[in-house]
């Protein structure tokens, strides 16, 4: 029995008992395997280094005993039940040595490997405790002597050249990127100036990511009427650590109303200047007006003025803005489902404005269809809807997205019917939209959809009358994820 008295100090007890059958237990050899239990103290017993899988007893008055120790030891919620084997004190030193063989065998191991790595993980606790406790003494270090640890690095003033036309319809189309001069190290934010923000119906959209993964780092979708016709702080929750990398802004805008993006002086590189798919008179060697402000790695930026947190963080994902392009709209089919027939063209693509029309009637759903318009890999869709007339009827708009290729008429009868999409679709809810005020519409998903989907635009009355209820829709902008690098153009 030496070998089971060396053990008695390093085994976990897997077996519970009556204290009453301490000496016919210790007989049995299988005393470093036990717990005694107490029936007749009502304290909840302490289980140190010990979780009984099952309880033995010997005697009628020691399993009497054993069950009311074991009412208390449910209490500690994080035992499972535990079942009373009764063993004859003749023979039961057979069926104990079988309960000794399972636990010190397989259980015993399993129990000392999930000992040792509820030990570890305790251990990684504390030491993440430590770790964060240490993080927050040199923030307020910080703080205490008046060290800021957020420093400007790097600014170009906005300029205001005579001949300037203004990029804020160029915004609301499409994109202007900027890489910025400086390594990612440190990076706690950046500012970008406006010369101009409408009151409503826009909201600006920055987007941060590497420039040698296109890993993003974050993403601002700011309503402009949280924008400042001056300096405006997009702050990171903690300054970029890890190796030096290239950053690349990313800039454009949702709605109808244009945002006033101020631009600098112009430049001679041109590898800094600001560029869009698109071109313009405006950028020609002609960088954003920006300004770069960074701090200790890993710690949080201190407040500044018309700071703006960010709306999304994107570590790890690998981040694509993209705009369904004109010739693709262009090809819009009308799919409505409505017993009226009218006299006009209810479905239309607006070339000079990259916009779709979609007019209501007075019963079922004006619907216009373009395939394939929604890439793999895309998380997110958002476009703004008006009715495009100072006495158009209010109207109701809505968008769904369908796998390509599927017969988008009976996607949209399939919504008329049952009043919601298939479970193979993504239906964005009916919005209503007036002739005042513009709105953005918007389709989030909760993972990355897998194949290309056909988008469908809808608009249904919500009035008796439709009359002058021209629902122009335009700003598709639509955002890719994934979790490996693409290879891009730097």
């Amino acid at each position: 029995m030496s070998s089971g008295g060396k053990q008695s100090t390093t085994s976990i007890k897997l077996i519970a008992a009556s204290d009453l059958d301490r000496v016919n237990v210790e007989k049995a050899g299988i005393d470093h395997l036990v717990v005694y239990l107490n029936g007749g103290t009502r304290s909840q017993p302490t289980l140190k280094n010990t979780f009984p899988l099952i309880a033995v007893a010997f005697s009628e008055e020691a399993e009497a005993d054993l069950r009311g120790a074991l009412v208390s030891l449910r209490r500690l919620a994080t035992v499972p039940e535990v079942s009373i084997q009764r063993l004859d004190v003749r023979n039961g030193a057979e069926m104990c040595a079988l309960i000794r063989t399972l636990a010190e065998g397989g259980l015993g191991r399993l129990s000392r490997f999930a000992a040792s790595m509820t030990s570890e993980l305790a251990m990684l606790r504390r030491d993440r405790e430590v770790l964060f406790e240490s993080y927050r003494a040199l923030e307020d270090a910080f703080q205490v002597h008046n060290w800021e640890p957020v420093t400007e690095v790097f600014g170009h003033d906005p300029y205001v050249d005579p001949k300037d036309e203004g990029i804020g319809q160029l915004l609301s189309s499409a994109h202007v990127e900027q890489l910025l001069p400086v390594s990612s190290r440190g990076v706690a934010g950046i500012a970008l100036h406006l010369n101009s923000v409408p009151k409503d119906g826009a909201e600006l959209v920055v987007t941060l990511s590497y420039v040698e993964s296109r890993e993003g780092v974050a993403e601002w979708s700011v309503p402009a009427s949280k924008l400042v016709a001056n300096w405006n702080f997009f702050s990171l929750p903690r300054a970029c650590g890890c190796g030096a990398k290239t950053l690349r802004l990313r800039v454009s805008t949702t709605g109808p109303e244009a945002v006033g993006l101020s631009l600098g002086f112009p430049i001679a590189s041109e590898r800094y200047t600001a560029q869009s798919d698109v071109s313009h008179p405006d950028l020609d060697r002609r960088p954003l007006a920006f300004r770069v402000f960074t701090g200790l790695p890993g710690v949080r930026p201190t407040r500044m003025p018309n700071m703006i947190a960010p709306t999304d963080l994107l570590d790890g994902q690998f981040i694509e803005d993209y705009r369904l392009a004109p010739d693709l709209l262009s090809r819009i089919v009308d799919v409505s489902v409505t017993p009226v027939v009218p006299e006009f063209q209810t479905v239309r693509f607006l070339e000079h404005e990259h916009a779709v029309v979609c007019h209501p009637m007075q019963s079922g759903i004006s619907a216009g269809a373009v395939s394939r318009a929604v890439e793999p890999g895309t998380i997110s869709f958002s476009a703004s809807a008006v009715i495009d007339h100072p006495k158009g009827a209010p109207a109701a708009v809505s968008f769904l997205l369908a796998p390509a290729n599927s017969n988008a008429r009976s996607e949209v009868a399939e919504l008329v019917r049952k009043g919601t999409a298939k479970a193979s679709a993504f239906f964005s809810g009916w919005r209503e939209v007036g002739p005042d005020q513009a709105i953005n519409i918007n389709i989030h998903m909760d993972e990355p959809v897998r194949a290309h989907m056909d988008l469908m635009i809808l608009s249904r009355a919500v009035t008796d009358s439709v009359d002058f209820s021209w629902l122009k829709v335009s700003g598709f902008r639509l955002v890719k994820q994934s979790g490996e690098a693409v290879n891009v153009r730097q």
